[in-house]
């Protein structure tokens, strides 16, 4: 394959639609040509924009029709002179460079919505994430040979833990049949150190029971504490702790 064919794929290997031999020699072509390194930069963003733009579910029958229409398509002569295929090809390349911008246009007036539904996705993803990783601590922290636990009652029959380890410098809250909230509130956990309360995370409002992994080492904390706050948390108790428990030795 001659450098002017090499010239004409920066789309194809933008869409990854290439077979293994021609990825392989553009890809070798790609370091020796800036020209065609910044067009498939340029090919690539397009084609991921457009990719969150809008989606589509294709006809049962569209697989067919573009292999059909493949038969229609007048092919390069083998022997067409260099000069010409050079031509060709950037023509090819600029043809490409206005398709991909006017279906960027087309696409954009679809683009908020999409884009608006990709973020939310990656902010369900990230919250799972965390969540794992947060169960993972929470595990490490019960099973640590060196944790110890304070059970404490708490109002309205309610009831809570707490389980230190100091070998992981980390704490676990569970809580039991704990009423929800005031509308707009959540409770609050904080570490007591030395009367000063550093904030260590919020409880799940919609759940009586449930396991907290505390924000932030143990660090010499005293104890810890509840407090109701608005939604969202505070940096400082705004209302007299609901609770206060100490942290077993």
């Amino acid at each position: 394959m001659s450098t002017a064919d090499l010239h004409t794929l920066t789309g194809a290997y933008a869409l990854h639609a290439l077979p293994d031999e021609e990825r392989a020699a553009f890809e070798r072509h790609l370091a020796e040509c800036e020209a065609c390194r910044d067009e498939t930069a340029e090919l690539t963003a397009t084609a991921a924009r457009l990719g969150l733009a809008a989606t589509t579910t294709p006809s049962p029958a569209l697989r067919e029709e573009v292999l059909r229409r493949i038969t229609t398509v007048r092919q390069e002569q083998p022997g067409a002179p260099r000069s010409e295929r050079i031509a060709r090809g950037l023509r090819w390349r600029q043809a490409s460079r206005w398709a991909l911008a006017a279906c960027l246009a087309a696409a954009a007036a679809l683009g908020g919505t999409a884009v608006w539904q990709h973020e939310r996705a990656q902010d369900a993803t990230e919250q799972a994430r965390q969540a794992q990783q947060d169960n993972q601590h929470i595990a490490e922290v019960l099973s640590a040979s060196d944790a110890k636990s304070l059970a404490t009652e708490l109002a309205d029959g309610a009831s809570g833990t707490v389980v230190v380890s100091h070998e992981r410098d980390r704490a676990v809250f569970l809580a039991s049949d704990m009423a929800r909230p005031p509308r707009g509130k959540v409770y609050q956990l904080w570490f007591d150190d030395s009367g000063t309360m550093r904030p260590a995370g919020l409880m799940d409002t919609a759940r009586t029971d449930q396991a907290v992994l505390l924000d932030g080492a143990v660090d010499g904390a005293s104890g810890i504490g509840i407090t109701v706050e608005p939604a969202g948390g505070s940096e400082h108790p705004t209302s007299a702790p609901i609770a206060l428990m100490k942290l077993p030795a």
